[in-house]
């Protein structure tokens, strides 16, 4: 029965990266290290070139599905859904990263950023920017989406990502589906309760804005701003 060699241990992928770092790391070690396991014929090694040898360029790697990956000899469902798990928290840092070079001066710098995401929704989503000392976007994340009611926006929910990234300031955002940016009773009572809690826990909540049709709502200012066609 043919057998395969087995690696010397201070040659495998997992010991090089303890020992070296990723950066070490050959592209086919490292997806060895997602891969995990060989089979009785086929080293983990070899497993992983079979897939980097598949791509016409490394690149590619982001556009494979799951189900793309499996049809490799020796991927199955599990070796396939680590890979692109994998991969989409790749694009997931990449997309944190730039993200830093967005900088929130003013409100009116806030509608331009999210008004393309917002405008054409049908219902409302409730955003959270977590900004660093330098009033940079560290990352936004949906809270919510549905009518805004105060008792489902929970402040634990904003300050605990607010506390995890050590965010400097947190700034809350919503769109208004109807085009008419006016907030609601429910609009500012969110805005109180979240304020009060951000105090507490000494993040500052810059404001809350409310998207619409060519136009933004800013609770703390207590004013709206049309924006020119």
């Amino acid at each position: 029965m043919y057998m395969l060699r087995e690696m010397p241990k201070d040659d495998r992928p997992r010991e090089r990266l303890l020992r070296e770092g990723p950066h070490a790391l050959s592209t086919e070690e490292l997806m060895a290290i997602l891969l995990r396991t060989g089979r009785h014929d086929l080293s983990v090694m070899d497993m992983a070139k079979q897939i980097i040898y598949h791509l016409e360029t490394l690149d590619d790697l982001k556009r494979m599905s799951a189900f793309e990956l499996m049809k490799i000899e020796g991927i199955k469902e599990a070796k396939a859904c680590t890979v692109i798990a994998a991969i989409e928290l790749g694009k997931r840092l990449s997309t944190m990263k730039r993200e830093l070079k967005v900088m929130i001066r003013t409100s009116t710098d806030v509608y331009h950023y999210l008004s393309s995401s917002l405008s054409h929704l049908e219902q409302e989503h409730f955003i959270v920017l977590y900004l660093n000392i330098k009033s940079e976007v560290i990352t936004k994340e949906t809270i919510f989406m549905g009518t805004i009611n105060q008792t489902l926006i929970h402040p634990r929910e904003i300050l605990k990502t607010a506390i995890k990234l050590a965010s400097h300031a947190i700034l809350c955002v919503h769109n208004h589906p109807t085009g008419d940016s006016t907030p609601s009773k429910a609009d500012v009572i969110a805005t109180k309760k979240i304020s009060e809690a951000a105090e507490i826990m000494g993040i500052d909540l810059i404001d809350h804005l409310i998207i619409g049709q060519n136009e933004f709502y800013s609770i703390r200012e207590g004013k709206k701003t049309f924006i020119p066609l």
